[in-house]
C-alpha cells in the first residue's frame, strides 16, 4: 500500500545488506524510518518493543526470525531456545506461534545446511506471499458487505474500527482494512470511525494514517465516543480484526473490542471481524484457555507526541504514586460477532462453519500430498 505516494510492505529481505527490513512502527505517524534485522536477538526486540505490530505481521516477522536464527547458529538445542524466546514475546497473538512451529518444521538437520537455509528463506518469503493473498481475499469478501449497505443506503457508508488492523498489521492490504480499501477502488463512498485505542494509539497513530494516504475519509474518536454514535445512526457496521480466534468463534482481540461489539449489539449494527485462517487457534474452544498478555503500566501513565518544536517526547500523565493495571486484549464472545470475514468466504461464528474450513485445509494438504 501507500505512504507519501510510494508503495511499501511491512517487511521483506534486502539481499544487498543481507537483513530483514521493517517500518519502525513506534515512530509512526510523526516520522517514516526503515530499519534492519540481522540478527535473532533483533527480531526479539522488535516484537518486544512493538516495532512490528498486529498478528500476521508478528507471524511474519518470527518466521524470518527462525531463519536468521538458523543463520546464524546452525545448532539444533539452540535454534529450538531461540524459538522458544521469540514464542514469549507476545502470548496471545496465535499467528507467532503457527508461523514459529512451521517453520521449525521445515528444519532438517541431517541435510546440507546451505540447502536447509535456503528452504528456511523462501518459507517465510511464502508466508508473507500468501498473507497478501489471504488479505486481498479478505477485502473482496469484505466488499461484498460494504455494497449491500451502500446498495440499500445509496450514499456514504459509515464503519466504525478499533485498534489497527489494517496494511500495517499485516504485509499488505490488512484484514479489516482490505474491505475499505476495495470499497474505495470501486468508488464507494466510504467512511471510516478511527478508534482511537488507547494505550498505544495504534488506532489514531496507525489506522489513520494508512487511510489518510489511501485518501480515504476517515475521523479519529476517543475510545467512548462509539456509543453515542451508534446511538445518533452514525455507524452503519463494525470491522475490526482478531489476533487469535478459538475453534467455536471467540475473539481476543485489542482491549476495547468487546464492549463496542455489545454496544453494536444493542444497536442492531452488524459487527465483523475480518481474519486470515492462521488466526484460528484450532486447538482451544473456552475463551478461558486464552492468555491475555500484560504489558507495562507505562503504556497507560505515558504519551507520545510531537512538542511545539517539532520533536517526538514522551510525557507522564498521571500521578507517580497511581497504580495501573495495563491488560493489552480482552475477549469478546462469539454471540457478539455478526460473522467472520475470512479469505475463504463469510461465514458465522461458530464451531461447525469454523470446522469447515478446518476440514478444507486438511483436504488441501491431502491432495497436495
Amino acid at each position: 500500500m501507500l505512504i507519501n505516494n510510494k508503495s511499501y510492505r511491512t517487511i521483506w529481505y534486502d539481499k544487498i545488506s543481507e537483513s530483514v527490513k521493517i517500518i519502525d512502527q513506534t515512530k509512526l505517524p510523526f516520522k517514516l524510518e526503515v530499519i534492519s534485522l540481522k540478527k535473532i536477538d533483533d527480531v526479539i526486540k522488535a516484537i518486544n518493543e512493538m516495532k512490528v505490530r498486529g498478528a500476521p505481521l508478528i507471524g511474519a516477522t518470527a518466521a524470518y526470525g527462525v531463519f536468521l536464527a538458523y543463520r546464524e547458529l546452525k545448532n539444533k538445542s539452540k535454534i529450538i531456545e531461540e524459538a522458544s524466546k521469540i514464542k514469549e514475546t507476545r502470548p496471545t497473538a496465535i499467528n507467532l506461534f503457527w508461523a514459529v512451529e512451521k517453520m521449525l518444521s521445515k528444519i532438517d538437520y541431517t541435510v546440507n545446511k546451505a540447502k536447509t537455509e535456503k528452504i528456511l528463506f523462501e518459507e517465510a518469503k511464502k508466508i508473507c506471499e500468501n498473507d497478501i493473498t489471504s488479505c486481498k481475499k479478505i477485502g473482496l469478501n469484505g466488499l461484498k458487505i460494504i455494497k449491500k449497505f451502500h446498495k440499500n443506503r445509496k450514499e456514504k457508508v459509515n464503519i466504525l474500527t478499533h485498534c489497527n488492523a489494517g496494511w500495517l498489521a499485516t504485509i499488505d492490504w490488512g484484514t479489516a482494512t482490505a474491505p475499505i480499501y476495495y470499497a474505495k477502488k470501486d468508488n464507494i463512498n466510504v467512511h471510516v470511525w478511527v478508534d482511537e485505542t488507547r494505550p498505544r494509539n495504534q488506532g489514531a497513530s496507525l489506522t489513520s494514517y494508512e487511510l489518510n494516504n489511501e485518501g480515504v475519509e476517515n475521523t479519529i474518536i476517543s475510545d467512548n465516543t462509539a456509543g453515542l454514535l451508534m446511538q445518533r445512526g452514525k455507524i452503519d457496521l463494525c470491522i475490526v480484526g482478531a489476533d487469535r480466534v478459538t475453534s467455536n468463534g471467540h475473539v481476543a482481540n485489542k482491549i476495547g473490542t468487546f464492549m463496542k461489539a455489545v454496544m453494536a449489539r444493542e444497536f442492531n449494527i452488524p459487527f465483523y471481524v475480518a481474519i486470515p485462517t492462521s488466526t484460528i487457534d484450532w486447538k482451544i474452544k473456552k475463551y478461558q484457555q486464552i492468555v491475555i498478555e500484560e504489558r507495562a503500566g507505562t503504556e497507560l501513565s505515558q504519551i507520545t507526541g510531537l512538542d511545539d518544536k517539532n520533536k517526538i517526547r514522551k510525557i507522564k500523565i498521571y500521578p507517580s504514586k497511581s497504580k495501573v493495571y495495563n491488560p493489552a486484549f480482552d475477549i469478546t464472545p462469539s454471540r457478539f460477532i455478526s460473522a467472520f470475514i475470512t479469505d475463504k468466504g463469510i461465514i458465522k461464528a461458530n464451531y461447525r462453519e469454523i470446522a469447515r474450513l478446518k476440514d478444507e485445509r486438511a483436504r488441501k494438504k491431502t491432495k497436495n500430498n
